[in-house]
């Protein structure tokens, strides 16, 4: 333990007639532990103060005033302190060089874990995560082959197991995507707007249970159509805009009836920002939000088969200025969230309309995205978890407020402190 050295020569003139049995504050006791040594000078005795020896490191005090503190400062009797630390040799052979005149070294401000905590520029909470989960009619939670660690959740019980999980870790939002039965699926996707349909039932199972949940859901056909798209197809194969834009509305009022917070158009059909505000209003919903899929962009981070069918719709991952197009329009037809579809490949899309528009940002950290993290960390090739919170991160970075991220339950128990990550 350090140790406070005082020196209090008992003839000190600013200090009358200093003696250790008659001062109140230094006089020897248990209570104090220090103890009055004698010096081969006469006139001098040093009073060595050892530190308290507690768990805290705290120094026990002598009881003496402010002003006494400062006499025996001004008279010479300073306490000692720890020494001044030596200068960290360098490994032998290290060249002896001149300074490098530099009135700037930005590595100043980032010398040790906390001056680097301090000047961080961007946080990462579970706060900033949309957990989405995949449902389906069954009671048992199927795994999915492709997503190692990803479930098609039971409605009815894995369901509300994992959100209660998730909300223990401050993840309070989520994005429900189902899988609904073969046999209820149609060219037209009606199953879509069935207001006693898989969607629908799970949101008043989720918002009787946890009414504070925040629930997204997704606004596209593509689940309900016998024909796998995200809307009506004519026999020529062309997708039809207009009419699809007609069952879309249906089906965002359906979600907003039993409660969703967010509905969230994935189709990328023209118009369909728009017309979905007006019919939510028309029916009163006018607090439900809106999350448009603004670049909802079509590439290899999706099953090729998908890609080659929704290239018509969809946009090319090789356009960047089609994204300010898709940004101006939903923003001028009532959208409240723009969303960016892949996350890490399009970070500049992300920080593009993040410069351009001062609507919230989302970023959707795809399955492709998930699958290759999880690959490389089951391969032992890279470390997953720094992996993981590093691209969570640099979606932050480029201006994403909310992440739509498989990862969000895992993340957050790191962000909680279950496991150690981003600790250098």
């Amino acid at each position: 333990m350090a140790s406070s050295v005082f020196h209090a020569p008992c003839g000190a003139p600013s200090i009358k007639q200093l003696e250790c049995q008659k001062y109140v504050g230094l006089r020897p006791s248990v209570t104090l532990r220090f103890n009055c040594v004698k010096t081969k000078t006469v006139t001098t005795r040093r009073l060595v103060v050892t530190a308290s020896k507690s768990h805290d490191g705290t120094t026990k005090k002598l009881g003496i005033s402010d002003a006494e503190c400062e006499a025996a400062v001004v008279a010479g009797n300073i306490p000692e302190a720890p020494p001044v630390p030596p200068k960290p040799a360098a490994p032998a052979g290290t060249p002896v060089v001149p300074s490098l005149p530099l009135s700037r070294r930005p590595r100043r401000n980032r010398k040790s874990p906390a001056m680097r905590a301090s000047f961080q520029e961007t946080n990462l909470s579970p706060e900033n995560f949309v957990y989405p989960l995949f449902i389906h009619e069954g009671e048992e939670d199927t795994p999915i082959g492709a997503m190692p660690g990803c479930y098609r959740l039971g409605w009815r019980h894995g369901l509300v197991q994992e959100v209660a999980k998730a909300r223990d870790v401050g993840v309070n939002s989520v994005v429900l995507f189902p899988k609904v039965p073969d046999a209820l699926k149609s060219p037209t996707g009606d199953e879509a707007y069935n207001d006693n349909g898989l969607v629908p039932r799970t949101i008043r199972l989720l918002k009787d249970r946890y009414p504070d949940l925040v629930i997204y859901t997704d606004v596209a056909l593509d689940p309900y159509s016998s024909d796998g798209h995200d809307g009506i197809v004519r026999e020529d194969g062309v997708i039809m805009n207009d009419e699809t834009v007609h069952q879309l509305c249906k089906q965002a009022v359906s979600q907003a009836r039993a409660g969703a917070d967010v509905v969230s158009p994935s189709d990328m059909m023209d118009g369909r920002v728009g017309a979905i505000r007006a019919a939510l209003d028309a029916e009163g919903f006018q607090h439900v939000s809106i999350m448009s899929y603004t670049a909802n962009i079509s590439g290899a981070y999706f099953c090729i088969l998908f890609w080659l069918h929704n290239q018509s719709y969809q946009m090319n991952p090789a356009n960047y200025r089609e994204a300010l197009v898709e940004a101006q329009a939903d923003e001028s037809e009532g959208a409240d969230i723009l969303l960016v579809k892949p996350g890490l490949p399009y970070l500049d899309v992300i920080r593009l309309l993040r410069d351009k528009y001062p609507l919230p940002i989302a970023a959707y950290q795809v399955s492709g995205e998930y699958s290759m993290i999880k690959a490389g960390g089951a391969l032992k090739m890279i470390d997953e978890q720094r992996v993981m919170m590093e691209s969570l991160m640099c979606l932050r970075r480029a201006g994403a407020d909310i992440i739509l991220t498989y990862f969000a339950l895992q993340a957050a128990r790191c962000l909680c402190g279950e496991k150690s990550v981003l600790s250098e």
